[in-house]
């Protein structure tokens, strides 16, 4: 694990018995401090230093919020294991499919026995699913041995709740139901050292009617510019090649600063930086996306050849009841667009099977927008309803049977399709970010091209975080077997 602190901070100096600041961030560098004192003190009364694991259940948002969690942990002096193994579990929820949180309830009860052996263990809940009442009503009434519950728009508060805990010996809520506070400069604790994720946004503002993100994440909120370029450059100096900009909608960035800035200038900027190789963002959002983006794109040095472009329908009528606000012929035309500025891009997208009034005529649009874009890989999900949403309570909600035949159908379609789009690289040599030892076989390293693709070949743990040039082998479906090319730029 690769560790950021912003701010040169030594916490055995902070005063823990003055009145803590009001300012953030030192008000949570403050109940860090006391934290740490506590953690001094479980460590003379049991021999060892307490084990924390945060588990993340969610998207990639949820993962750069667990990294806050893990660095703030560390600072405190909390050593990370296993969850078996912790005294401190905490859960990063996701709630935007139902099952996800039937999931969490199930990992709690599992938790239940060993708290009751570990007087001193504590759990954590915190993220989406924290932000609907009647998970926390429910987690109150039937889960009382949670410690911690808190959501989305507090997480730079991890430290204050924390230290309140230890204190008080009881059950700590905070849940906000919005924010528009953003608290720059506290730990993070990644899990690359040469790659990492960077949050230009939270939030979002389209309210698709199948969707409780904007519910759980709140309204749109931008980084400022130069905090985001400082910190792409604060993690260049500290080994960092490539970054990913996240956010709901990355392509509605800027709209809520003071000083507005377009995600197309915003991305120019990023691609100054000095040291930086590589450029990714998601997710992006197809009424958002700018003639100016394209060009910058096609223009850039930096920013990866791929797009994640969610369509979700392919039928017009099912895109105004999903509240999208585009068409099938503005989205095919938009994939026009980019493939002409960007011709050896990488188009990948997700889609929604079942959606409350669905046809098979309009089912049949989606595989026509599937074989008409040839996506390189397609996330499918089968429609969830979630409670909260306008989707919910639609009428002519599909037939399970009905969507179950759909879905594979579709996911056959994908399938074929994107094993012939992935293999047009097959015999060509690219430049591979090589990431880790690969899974299946321990003599192989696992890389990604620029397109995301990813790659398996020879080669040693030395290879992680550094750029090889590869010959693509042989496509097997998602991925390639390569070998490390002897001479030659990658073409």
């Amino acid at each position: 694990m690769y560790q950021e602190i912003d701010l040169e901070i030594d916490l055995d100096k902070i005063d823990i018995h003055a009145e803590p600041p009001i300012e953030e961030p030192a008000r949570q560098y403050y109940f860090m401090a006391k934290c740490r004192k506590w953690v001094k003190g479980f460590e003379q009364r049991n021999g060892h230093l307490p084990k924390s694991c945060v588990l993340n259940f969610g998207c990639q948002m949820n993962a750069r919020d667990s990294e806050k969690l893990r660095g703030i942990l560390r600072e405190i002096g909390y050593i990370e294991t296993a969850e078996d193994e912790a005294d401190f579990v905490i859960y990063n929820t996701c709630t935007v499919r139902e099952n996800a949180n039937t999931r969490v309830y199930g990992r709690l009860g599992q938790l239940k026995p060993r708290k009751k052996k570990n007087p001193h263990m504590m759990i954590g809940l915190c993220g989406c699913m924290m932000q609907e009442p009647e998970v926390v009503e429910k987690l109150k009434k039937s889960y009382r041995f949670v410690d911690i519950i808190f959501g989305t728009h507090n997480i730079y508060k991890f430290a204050e709740l924390l230290s309140t805990r230890l204190e008080s010996e009881r059950m700590v809520v905070d849940i906000w139901k919005d924010t528009d506070k953003i608290v720059e400069n506290l730990p993070n604790q990644r899990k690359y050292g040469f790659k990492s994720g960077i949050n230009i946004m939270f939030g979002c503002n389209n309210f698709c009617s199948y969707c409780i993100v904007p519910y759980v994440r709140g309204r749109e909120r931008s980084r400022a510019p130069q905090e985001i370029i400082g910190e792409i450059k604060r993690l260049v100096a500290d080994g960092v090649s490539e970054v990913m900009l996240l956010g709901q909608n990355v392509n509605s960035y800027g709209k809520t600063l003071n000083t507005p800035m377009t995600f197309a200038k915003l991305l120019q900027e990023i691609e100054k930086v000095d040291g930086l190789q590589r450029i990714r963002f998601m997710t992006s959002h197809p009424k958002d996306l700018s003639d100016e983006l394209i060009e910058v794109m096609g223009n850039s040095k930096k920013i990866c050849k791929h797009l994640h472009l969610p369509v979700q329908s392919g039928s017009t009528d099912i895109l105004t009841k999903m509240n999208r606000r585009y068409t099938k012929e503005q989205y095919l035309s938009l994939v026009e667009k980019i493939r002409k500025a960007v011709p050896d891009i990488s188009l990948t997208t997700d889609i929604i099977v079942g959606f409350p009034g669905e046809t098979e005529a309009d089912f049949e649009e989606t595989l026509d927008v599937v074989r008409k874009v040839q996506y390189d890989s397609a996330f499918t999900f089968i429609y969830s309803k979630r409670t909260g949403t306008p989707a919910a309570v639609m009428e002519n909600q599909v037939p399970e049977e009905v969507i179950k035949n759909r879905f594979d159908r579709l996911l056959k379609e994908v399938q074929t399709i994107a094993a012939k789009a992935c293999a047009v690289h097959e015999g060509t040599v690219k430049e591979v970010l090589v990431e880790d030892i690969c899974d299946h076989d321990p003599k192989m390293v696992t890389g990604r091209l620029s397109n995301n693709l990813l790659v398996h070949f020879y080669g040693g743990k030395e290879l992680i975080g550094t750029y090889v040039d590869v010959l693509l082998k042989e496509c097997r479906g998602f991925y390639y077997i390569g070998e490390m090319a002897e001479a030659g730029k990658a073409s």
